[in-house]
């Protein structure tokens, strides 16, 4: 493959723009800090509607891409094949879009709504039991992805249909921006992905690094530490850094098809040694409200009582998922050449949704058993020390907990350096002038990113200043909605111009004369 040379007007006000950033912000983090959560809050409490409304509007122009004309457009040209079988290609979009975060709150986040649930529901009651799963499914179920899935297609699209020779989101807004998405405007958008990207990672570190610290200190009879966090970072650099320099083919897809593997095993093991019943019988009810429930979850605001529910919980996931979407567009549109724009739409609902529900139903429902039905107090655990003692509580009650907390810190470290790798690729691939025929960043250009975020995760984590990135890492959430809105009317003036020259996936049914 030959070698590419960066995009200067990109590369170096990215990593300026990153340097000073974030020196700015820990130097004033005691300042900075109340500021930046101040900015936060009455984001999520001045636009919970027009966040909740993006997703709903997302879903409904993905449905009209599956179900209309367009459905069976091809994305690249007629001999174009899928580059990657389709379970290597889901759990690449699943790996890189989730990271720790799903290890993580899929525990944790039941036991929150247990104790501080919706809609009045009065805590620790039998309806806020009820409730504290079926939200988790909600928040990373269908709503979650369709925030993921329309940038994966305008970003397809653009690349193997358009030919547009680059993986930018500017490009991606060709159609309505035109010549100005290689002006300034085209550069600011694609800077500001970059931060975006910046901070998505440093939230990934932000809940992996401390959680994984605490599981391992517990195996090893070592406090969670400063030093240990280092440690673990360092050698999860290695792992991501490996995994990004030998590409996308060899590094990154193999890397993920191990990362499905182990998370599904870890899984099935709960199911059988735990209480298979329960974890059963409560995620058919929980899938159920959800599914009964889901409008009013996703326009709920409660603007009556005001209790903030959904402005802590909905709005910021939808504001975080959106802040971060750009990346998981480039890099899952990059993985979908020869794929049809139904299949891109509908394996990044179906696969992501259903990743994300079988975790929430295995690990939240086995946390939620052992909270009602056992006498470890997990909600206790929680208020008094945090998230990663809980982790470390659930996998000590369960059977072989040495072997399985090996077995879940081994996929932690897997699970970061998937998602870690593929940003480092596609952070890689924004500051390229061109890709094109199946080119790839150069790979001292990938490993160039690899040990950049690091070194400042590292950095951040000696300082104390993770918590202020990753905030503010979000507010970039707000002129996301704007690019949503410039690549939905780029994509659809791009199909109503092409429609007669479009290339279709072949329904692979014979029909006999």
């Amino acid at each position: 493959m030959r070698k590419n040379n960066i995009d200067h007007t990109i590369f170096w006000p990215s990593i300026s723009l990153i340097i000073i950033a974030t020196v700015l912000l820990v130097s004033f983090r005691d300042t900075a800090g109340p500021v930046i959560s101040s900015m936060m809050t009455g984001i999520t409490f001045r636009l919970d509607w027009a966040f909740e409304f993006l997703t709903i509007g997302l879903f409904i122009i993905l449905l009209w891409l599956m179900f209309g004309r367009f459905g069976r457009v091809k994305l690249g040209n007629p001999e174009d094949t899928p580059e990657f079988s389709r379970f290597s290609w889901g759990g690449m979009l699943f790996c890189a879009s989730m990271g720790t975060s799903i290890m993580f709150w899929s525990i944790v986040e039941p036991l929150h709504y247990y104790t501080g649930p919706p809609f009045g529901i009065e805590g620790k009651s039998v309806e806020s039991a009820e409730y504290a799963v079926s939200y988790g499914l909600f928040h990373w179920g269908i709503s979650a992805w369709a925030l993921y899935a329309l940038p994966a297609v305008v970003m397809a699209y653009s690349f193997f249909v358009r030919k547009n020779p680059s993986l930018k989101i500017s490009a991606a807004c060709r159609g309505v921006l035109g010549k100005h998405a290689d002006g300034f405007l085209g550069k600011a958008i694609d800077i500001l992905v970059i931060w975006s990207m910046i901070g998505g990672l440093g939230t990934s570190l932000g809940l992996g690094v401390p959680m994984v610290a605490a599981v391992l200190g517990n195996l090893i009879g070592v406090e969670p530490s400063l030093w240990l966090n280092i440690v673990i970072i360092i050698i999860w650099t290695f792992i991501f850094s490996s995994s990004a320099y030998f590409g996308l083919y060899k590094g990154i897809r193999k890397l993920s098809d191990w990362n499905v593997y182990l998370a599904l095993g870890l899984a099935l093991f709960i199911i059988v040694v735990g209480p298979t019943l329960f974890i059963l019988s409560y995620f058919t009810n929980s899938f159920g409200l959800m599914l009964d429930n889901f409008m009013k979850m996703s326009l709920y605001t409660d603007p009556i009582n005001q209790g903030g529910f959904p402005q802590a919980w909905t709005v910021f996931y939808w504001a975080w998922f959106a802040a971060t979407a750009p990346f998981i567009g480039i890099f899952v549109a990059r993985i979908s050449r020869g794929r049809s724009i139904r299949e891109l739409v509908s394996n990044v609902l179906l696969w992501g949704s259903a990743g994300s529900w079988l975790y929430f139903g295995v690990f939240g429902g086995y946390a939620m058993d052992l909270e009602l039905n056992t006498p470890l107090d997990l909600t206790g655990i929680l208020d008094a020390q945090g998230g990663p003692a809980v982790i470390v509580e659930v996998l000590n009650s369960l059977p072989l907990s040495v072997l399985v907390s090996i077995f879940f810190v081994i996929l932690g470290f897997i699970f970061l350096a998937t998602s870690l790798d593929s940003a480092s690729y596609v952070i890689a691939s924004v500051a390229t002038k061109e890709l094109q025929d199946q080119k790839e960043p150069a790979r001292w250009h990938r490993l160039l990113w690899g040990v950049l975020l690091s070194v400042l995760a590292i950095s951040l984590t000696i300082v104390g200043g993770l918590d202020v990135v990753q905030t503010s890492s979000v507010l970039v959430a707000v002129p996301v909605l704007i690019m949503y809105a410039l690549m939905s009317m780029s994509l659809v003036k791009w199909l109503n111009e092409d429609e007669g020259k479009h290339h279709f996936v072949k329904i692979k049914k014979s029909r006999r004369k």
